[in-house]
């Protein structure tokens, strides 16, 4: 154990210089773990499914070049003229062929793994023309193939994939019918991965497989919380393995606050778990919709004493509670669940969309102001979990399913399903509830089981809807209900809206009662379905936003940051033009001034309607008299001050168009894949959108980008305009650089916008590792010889009279000396005197300098280098009482009557000279539960030669406290 903690410190002292030269950042170890992203350069061919492209001698240079994320086609917004019922029984019912050749490392010791996201529906896998195996569960799941005995080391291997979005009875969603379309092809991320034949193994591989982190403990109030952390290794070697797991827990600075390790011996050809556990109790930042704070889990495998594997996975520390009379808590405080279920669907490319696009669409509702989202009606991408965790949205996933229920295959699919999408996901922050039922069918006691089973932590809901009768919770945790109108409820149990309409009127009915938990509207987005619509010309349905996520104005979304953003807001929902009779106004101001052409024409409160009664900030409604063309303003006015306005205007003749990319919030990558959404607007001379506008704009692109479908006539470019607005996809090319846009339209003043794309970096692990800072930390507590010391900290006991010297091992090793400035007889002593509060214990007792000159805490033999200082400076008072064993020898103490000084000056002699720190302020109490101690923070430089020294002075010469210290190295 000696020589591991050895061998593990140098390893974090030299990783420094290692890290420079391999790019990497500091403290983040190179281990025979690879991930590479082999999106790029597949060579693609549509039908054949009885074919043998499989095979080594297949020519496929005529096939197309593709780039995953990839749908076996593009569609029109009418799918393709498609007359399709729910059951879709011909569109995209095709299959892809995809070929490319990946380069394995030369190291035959490797294990070879293909990793898969995602592929539609059913997916077969040849390496160099033999089969590998078969994924038939579903599309929206992950999968992997080992591959090791299939490759040829050092070499290109030529990968096969059969993407086969046939009909199938077994497979859900399938045999249907479905409210959505199921798309086709092989459209999320694919990875080449090669480990250490000792190596963590992957989530979805059995119950106890992969990592599982959990946090049984999260105390909100004192924040503090437990982390537990599973880790199941897998030793593929010929011998047993000493293996020894080294979890790492790391602040948003990438310091580490926790670090766990334990040892176990690995048979040949076992998985063995880890199990792990530990506390965070000093400045834990809790994750929450408001602040999404995020720690990394960072695990390192060591063969002995060789680091050969790692993962790293994000979590946060949030505790969710629901009860009849707050309805959801969040770490202590109520919130109501405001959000919308989401499809995965865009315009033009189904949902083959880039990572990018789904952190977009995340985004957008978050800045909103909602707090939850249910993924509808399956799995969705890894990366929209990443978005929901990283900017605080809440999720409530399900299994891929829609009415029906199929034969028993099926559900055996289903249930697979169900597991995969626990353990992909189970380790999101985000996440809080598992669907655990057939969309309008209500609960499935197996489904509820199976997800119990691999995650009894967070909440199951049923999925019921009142035309398959009356539904409760059941079995689930909750009642998750569709409402479109009347539904059965009995006021005994929490409701939650999964599935609702949208905007205030809506939003208003669950307001009014913590048990009725939240809406989530029916939908983000228009989504593709063949139900049957009145405009056959565009069969995306529904949405607060068209499918190429342009907001409706109909839908009032604009409402949303008005009730449940704290910033001023204010929106003017009416185009102010002839025959206008009523504005309306969102805003969360107190009031809302209306001028036109600068004249006040009313102050108004929100609307006083009974469908808005329960809301913060209702909508504010005028009526307008009498018409006046020209500028329309709204001042929103908080104790008759204006904190927010907007102007709109008259709208006149088209005049040209203004091109604005959707840049905001993310990067544009030269990967060949990814996806930039402009949009195109109709103005008139003085910048008012034209919303009646409708005509068609081109667009054109310059440089290595591409519009999509530019070449295959779906109706794209061109495009029409819909609310004044027409939206491009434009896909990034290979090299990086600027990339220009135009569009134009008959008539019009044309626009043009330039956006850059960056460079792609293909490997995974290199581009998300972060700095890890792993500093030795030591944890002292000064007292006199009674004091009480617990848990990790380390006692020096001195006496009185003297000046106190301690040996330390840590950094090395060095010592410490503490006493009186000058002299050392003034130097006191205090025992344990039962101070309350986090620490008291520490801080309760300590040593005290009464000479004029002040307390020295020298430090002698620290290695160079730099480090961070943390002192406590409390003037401890007595609450013992008959209870308490030390109560007589408590009695006797008089040093803590000793006046002491309420201010204190520092002096630093260190490697950089000697320099003058600001003062601190002392504490004084016998309580300190609600009133904290207040450490210092010093930093300084060790020569390794010379002292460190501190001298501690009361402002007034009095007598000078010193309770404990804390000392980290430091970078």
């Amino acid at each position: 154990m000696k020589t591991f903690k050895i061998m593990l410190c140098a390893l974090f002292l030299s990783v420094a210089a290692w890290s420079q030269n391999a790019n990497l950042p500091e403290g983040f170890i190179k281990t025979d773990r690879s991930k590479l992203n082999i999106n790029q350069g597949w060579k693609f061919h549509l039908g054949d499914p009885d074919a043998d492209f499989y095979t080594l001698d297949t020519d496929d240079s005529k096939w197309e070049t593709v780039n995953v994320p990839h749908g076996l086609e593009l569609t029109t917004m009418d799918l393709n003229g498609a007359q399709d019922d729910k059951y879709q029984k011909t569109f995209m019912r095709k299959v892809g062929w995809y070929r490319k050749e990946v380069q394995v490392s030369e190291n035959a010791n490797t294990k070879v793994f293909l990793e898969f996201e995602g592929v539609h529906q059913v997916t077969d896998v040849w390496v160099n023309g033999k089969h590998i195996g078969q994924h038939a569960v579903g599309g929206y799941t992950p999968f992997h193939f080992d591959i090791t005995d299939f490759v040829n080391r050092g070499k290109k291997n030529l990968v096969t994939v059969l993407a086969d979005n046939r009909r199938r009875e077994d497979v859900p969603p399938d045999p249907g019918p479905m409210d959505y379309i199921k798309f086709a092809g092989l459209y999320r991320d694919v990875y080449l991965v090669e480990t250490n034949p000792l190596h963590i193994t992957f989530n979805w591989e059995a119950e106890n497989a992969g990592q599982y982190i959990t946090t049984p403990t999260v105390d909100p109030v004192n924040l503090n919380a437990t982390i537990n952390i599973k880790t199941t290794v897998r030793n593929e070697s010929g011998q047993s393995k000493k293996t020894t797991v080294v979890n790492r827990i790391i602040d948003d600075n990438g310091l580490v606050v926790l670090k766990l390790k334990q040892t176990k011996t690995i048979p040949s050809g076992t998985d063995v778990q880890f199990n792990l556990i530990g506390s965070i109790e000093d400045n834990l930042k809790l994750w929450s919709t408001d602040e999404p704070n995020l720690y990394r889990v960072h695990t390192l495998v060591f063969d002995d004493d060789q680091a050969v594997d790692q993962a790293e996975v994000k979590t946060g520390f949030r505790k969710i509670e629901m009860n009849n009379h707050d309805g959801v808590v969040l770490n202590g405080k109520p919130i109501k669940l405001i959000g919308t279920n989401l499809h995965q669907h865009y315009g033009f490319i189904g949902d083959a969309m880039p990572n990018s696009l789904h952190y977009k669409d995340i985004l957008q509702l978050k800045k909103l102001g909602m707090n939850v989202i249910r993924t509808a009606h399956y799995p969705h991408d890894n990366s929209l979990l990443e978005a929901c965790d990283e900017l605080g949205m809440l999720v409530y996933e399900e299994a891929p399913t829609w009415m029906l229920i199929g034969n028993e295959a099926w559900f055996d699919n289903y249930e697979k399903a169900a597991r995969t999408m626990v353990r992909n996901h189970r380790n999101h922050t985000s996440v809080f509830i598992w669907g655990a039922g057939i969309n309008h069918r209500g609960y499935v006691p197996r489904a509820h089981n199976v997800i119990k089973q691999e995650d009894p932590f967070r909440y199951t809901a049923s999925q019921s809807s009142r035309w398959t009768g009356w539904q409760t919770s059941g079995l689930t945790d909750i009642y998750g209900q569709m409402v479109y109108g009347p539904y059965y409820w009995s006021g005994d149990e929490p409701v939650l809206a999964m599935e609702g309409r949208r905007g205030p009127e809506a939003v208003n009915a669950y307001m009014n009662d913590p048990m009725k938990l939240g809406l989530i509207s029916w939908t983000a987005h228009a989504y593709y379905t063949f139900h049957p619509t009145k405009t056959p010309k565009n069969r995306s349905r529904g949405g607060f936003m068209t499918a190429f996520r342009y907001p409706r104005p109909e839908e009032n979304l604009a409402w949303y940051p008005a009730e449940l953003t704290d910033y001023p807001y204010l929106h003017i929902a009416t185009d102010w033009k002839e025959g206008t009779k009523e504005v309306v106004v969102f805003s969360n101001s107190e009031e809302v001034e209306l001028k036109v052409n600068g004249k006040t024409i009313a102050t108004q409160h929100p609307s006083k309607a009974d469908k808005y009664k329960y809301l913060k900030h209702a909508p504010f409604v005028f009526s307008i008299p009498e018409y006046e063309k020209g500028k329309l303003t709204a001042n929103g006015l908080i104790e008759g001050k204006v904190v927010v306005s907007e102007t709109t205007q008259t709208p006149e003749s088209a005049y040209k168009i203004v091109l604005e990319p959707d840049t905001e919030g993310r990067k544009f990558v030269a990967d060949g894949s990814d996806i930039l959404v402009a949009y195109a607007k109709v103005v008139d001379k003085n910048g008012t959108l034209l919303q009646d506008a409708e005509m068609n704009i081109a667009f054109s692109v310059k440089g290595d980008a591409e519009i999509i479908g530019d070449k295959e006539g779906i109706g794209s470019n061109p495009m029409p305009t819909e609310y004044g607005v027409a939206p491009v996809l434009i896909r990034a090319g290979n090299t990086p650089g600027n990339i220009s846009i135009t569009a134009k339209a008959k008539g019009l003043k044309s626009a043009s916008a330039r956006v850059t794309t960056q460079k792609a970096n293909f490997d995974v692990i290199a581009t998300n590792a972060k700095p890890i800072y792993d500093f030795e930390t030591l944890r002292v507590d000064l007292g006199g010889e009674e004091q009480l010391v617990q848990f990790d900290w380390t006692p020096w006991n001195g006496k009185d009279n003297a000046p106190s010297t301690k040996e330390f091992k840590e950094f090395g090793g060095f010592s410490a000396t503490v006493q009186s400035k000058g002299h050392a007889s003034s130097t006191r002593w205090l025992g344990e005197i039962n101070v309350i509060g986090k620490y008291g214990f520490a801080h309760g007792e300590g040593v005290l300098g009464i000479s004029k000159e002040g307390l020295s805490l020298e430090f002698s033999g620290l290695r160079k280098g730099r480090y961070k200082l943390n002192t406590v400076h409390h003037a401890p008072r007595t609450n013992t009482d008959s209870m308490d064993p030390n109560q007589e020898k408590m009695a006797t103490y008089k040093i803590y009557k000793i006046p002491y000084a309420r201010e204190i000056g520092i002096t630093l002699s260190d490697a950089n000279g000697t320099s003058t720190l600001p003062n601190i302020t002392v504490t004084e109490g016998e309580n300190m539960q609600t009133t904290p101690f207040q450490p210092t923070e010093i930093y300084f430089e060790s020569d390794g030669k010379n002292k460190v020294i501190l001298v501690f002075k009361g402002s007034d010469e009095k007598a000078v406290w010193l309770n404990s210290f804390i000392l980290s190295e430091w970078h």
